[in-house]
């Protein structure tokens, strides 16, 4: 699946919507930016360590009585992986038996994602949503420690592998209102099916080895702004006054 093509036909139908008034008197449309943090359930690294930009613009289309639900089409570039830091004593960490001294593993995985998402907006306030996103793997860099000789150096994980190249995601998110039209968002998201299957070297049994799962495991800060948002009746009057 060419993630070109995605981008391409999203930003055809963001134009042609906002071009034509009486479409855009039904859509609305936003932009956002914030960053990512994020750990790969599954790969013997833990924390929320690894931070990476999350941005791109959204449609959105309100329905039901006063417009207060709301379905949003989204394109973004999202920066996701693991990261730990170098340490000096024998931890667990990502392969079983790691040196005295451990460089460290950093993984880098750059995804185009589409999230579809069905918020409720209470009082023009305050709002909530749950959805699914498919990303699209772009960019897969990977470093690891594998011995004392080696240190720190970058594995053969390509686009062709071992990790998957489409990603599923579950996500639900809060947001509150900033000012007029812009909002505050925290997004949870986590990935349905594996991105990878590993394998590990027992720590204490170095002759047996075992399969780990990896998943996705991401929390999203950002901020959102929205064109032409349904204002709260306090901005209205304040824009009234102004006039």
């Amino acid at each position: 699946m060419n993630y070109r093509k995605f981008i391409f036909l999203f930003i055809l139908s963001f134009l042609l919507i906002f071009s034509n008034r009486s479409f855009s008197q039904h859509f609305l449309g936003s932009i956002s930016a914030g960053v990512n943090l994020s750990q790969v359930d599954g790969d013997q690294v833990y924390g929320y360590n690894k931070v990476g930009l999350n941005f791109g613009p959204s449609v959105i289309i309100p329905f039901g009585k006063n417009k207060r639900w709301s379905v949003t089409l989204e394109l973004l570039y999202s920066q996701l992986g693991s990261r730990q830091k170098n340490v000096n004593a024998k931890v667990d960490t990502v392969y079983a038996t790691p040196p005295k001294y451990y460089d460290g593993y950093r993984l880098s995985l750059d995804y185009v994602q589409i999230p579809v998402i069905v918020h409720y907006t209470d009082k023009r306030f305050i709002a909530g949503g749950v959805g699914f996103l498919y990303g699209e793997l772009v960019s897969v860099t990977e470093y690891e420690d594998y011995d004392d000789n080696q240190g720190f150096v970058r594995t053969n994980a390509t686009l062709r592998g071992p990790y998957s190249r489409s990603d599923i995601e579950v996500l639900a998110e809060a947001r509150v209102r900033a000012y007029q039209g812009l909002w505050f968002e925290v997004r949870y998201s986590y990935t349905m099916f594996p991105i990878r299957i590993r394998e590990f070297q027992n720590q204490y049994f170095s002759n047996t080895f075992f399969n780990r799962k990896q998943y996705n495991n991401v929390i999203t800060i950002r901020l959102v702004y929205i064109f032409k948002d349904i204002l709260p009746d306090k901005y209205k009057k304040a824009k009234t006054q102004t006039e």
